[in-house]
């Protein structure tokens, strides 16, 4: 189930449960203790006032809940790196931070755009709801945007018949949990203005034909080229789908060498990086 659901049930749960006690059970839980004080039975009385603990718990999450579904919702969003899709830029046991707002003001779990604030970019790593399985997210680098014709090719990316140069080639290895293995060459893309590295290796390209991206439709690839599933196999991002920025790395945790005590396994040196 998703999370965003999950958390707007126990919102619309305890605001309902306190909601009710403030205007209904609260006042009938007040007159039964005065008709028993007025009896004379003050103990009864006593415990007849005093509030259920469901209500107490009610009453003191309900706004903690409210402000982080608020932040999540709205503001930024914390999400963990699951793949090597995204080497060199993104490793797995990356935490990062997406900016919910970059790509328009969203009502949560439907996703339904309610504000324009602006639109993806060549060479934003995106966050995006996977169009075959909009329960699962995934995150990959934005390639094409509508009206662009991408063609890729020999490892090579052309965009609007321009060639994407790369440079500084040199070699790479990369050990992942689960993951690809092996040796391949990084470098880094010029991505119409935008620079970040990427990995190839020597595993044959699936051939494709010039692509042109509809409106309101995005081409999105993982920067670890070779290992990546993504808009060379299953298509575009519709607009609907888009979740947000990612801007941060907030927290890493070594997923290889998993053998290692637990604070041996915190990469402090990628805490605090920005993605791009």
């Amino acid at each position: 189930m998703d999370f965003a659901l999950i958390m707007l049930v126990i919102l619309v749960g305890t605001g309902a449960i306190w909601g009710l006690d403030r205007w209904w059970w609260a006042e009938s839980r007040e007159r039964k203790a005065k008709a028993l004080s007025q009896a004379g039975r003050t103990e009864e009385a006593e415990n007849a006032r005093r509030e259920p603990v469901y209500v107490e718990y009610a009453r003191a999450f309900f706004p903690v809940i409210l402000v982080v579904f608020l932040i999540r919702s709205f503001i930024v969003e914390p999400f963990r790196i699951p793949s090597g899709s995204m080497l060199p830029s993104l490793h797995i046991g990356d935490f990062i931070l997406v900016n919910k707002y970059s790509y328009g003001i969203r009502l949560p779990v439907i996703n339904s755009e309610v504000l324009a604030t602006g639109h993806p970019k060549r060479g934003d790593v995106m966050v995006f709801r996977f169009p075959g399985n909009p329960s699962i997210n995934f995150i990959k680098r934005v390639i094409g945007i509508p009206g662009d014709h991408i063609l890729y090719k020999d490892k090579m990316l052309y965009i609007n018949g321009t060639l994407m140069k790369q440079s500084d080639g040199r070699p790479y290895f990369f050990a992942t949990a689960g993951d690809g293995q092996g040796e391949g060459l990084r470098l880094t893309e010029d991505l119409d203005g935008d620079h970040h590295d990427i990995i190839t290796t020597d595993r044959p390209d699936m051939p494709l034909p010039v692509i042109v991206v509809p409106p309101g439709r995005y081409f999105v690839m993982g920067d670890n080229r070779d290992h990546s599933n993504d808009s060379r196999y299953w298509g575009f991002v519709p607009d609907k789908n888009l979740v947000g920025r990612a801007f941060l790395i907030w927290f890493s945790w070594d997923m290889v060498n998993q053998n290692r005590w637990f604070w041996q396994r915190i990469v402090w040196n990628r805490i605090g990086d920005s993605i791009h």
